[in-house]
């Protein structure tokens, strides 16, 4: 099925690590032009771009940092002609379990700064693009998490962090978009457990996979390129152009309730 995606330009946040990776490799086979940015990790970054042909090209920004993530859209933008799609992905899970109630200022002011004043400072640079270069169509699609729908225990700071995210920023960009762009749109996935760099150690524990995957129908763990599906069928104005304000559970049909209360996981 083609998305009609090929020729768009997109910015892929945070391209170095499991899903963004995956979701590069999805995009480019789908014809789009790629600028994947990276923090700390520029070896994969470039090399992913070398993976995927001299179209596409990895730019370094800390996203927390507004000038540096206004820099980041004025590289893009000196290389592609214009970008039609952005891709929030990049931020952290703090692996440590901490309550709330000993969770220091600095955890909880980081967490946000990562997970949350990135997402800002990146949906702006693109609502700011699409306002000086009109057109038609442009998606942004956000990633949030399963936390941001049923909360995180010793996770507070994630999951405050995702559901503004996914409700604040979902519900009211879906709208601001539409000013500038009339067939614009904001949409929001929400995985729940990936099988990532970021969740190695837990994913790898069959006690700690058996507890999470029994609040899920299906029984199983993503992959990233189940994420990356998702996200290409959201930036597709042919595939869901009718989508927008969406939040989409993307977590095997978890529900936040005991499903399976013992027995084996699915592979």
């Amino acid at each position: 099925m083609d998305s009609g995606l090929a020729g768009q330009g997109i910015l892929v946040t945070g391209a170095s690590g499991g899903i963004g990776t995956a979701t590069a490799r999805r995009l480019a086979a789908e014809g789009a032009r790629l600028v994947l940015h990276y923090h700390r990790n520029r070896a994969a970054a470039e090399a992913l771009a070398t993976e995927l042909g001299p179209e596409h090209l990895a730019l370094g920004a800390d996203l927390r940092d507004e000038a540096q993530a206004e820099a980041l859209f004025a590289q893009a933008l000196a290389q592609l002609p214009r970008l039609d799609g952005l891709v929030v992905n990049a931020g952290i899970w703090p692996a440590a379990d901490e309550p709330l109630h000993r969770m220091s200022m600095a955890r909880w002011q980081d967490t946000l700064a990562a997970d949350l004043t990135s997402a800002f400072l990146c949906c702006r640079a693109f609502l700011r693009h699409l306002a000086e270069v009109p057109r038609r169509e442009a998606a942004i699609v956000l990633i949030g998490s399963t936390a941001a729908l049923f909360g995180e225990a010793g996770h507070a700071d994630y999951a405050a962090a995702k559901a503004g995210l996914a409700y604040g920023l979902t519900r009211t960009l879906k709208n601001e978009i539409a000013g500038l762009a009339p067939r614009g749109r904001v949409n929001c996935i929400c995985p729940g457990w990936v099988n990532t760099r970021m969740a190695a150690g837990a994913a790898d524990d069959p006690a700690v996979i058996g507890r999470v995957t029994a609040t899920m129908a299906l029984r199983k763990i993503a992959r990233p390129e189940d994420v990356a599906a998702s996200i290409a069928f959201l930036l597709s104005d042919r595939l869901a152009g009718h989508l927008s304000g969406t939040i989409l559970p993307l977590a095997g049909g978890m529900e936040g309730r005991l499903l399976w209360p013992e027995g084996p996981y699915a592979s």
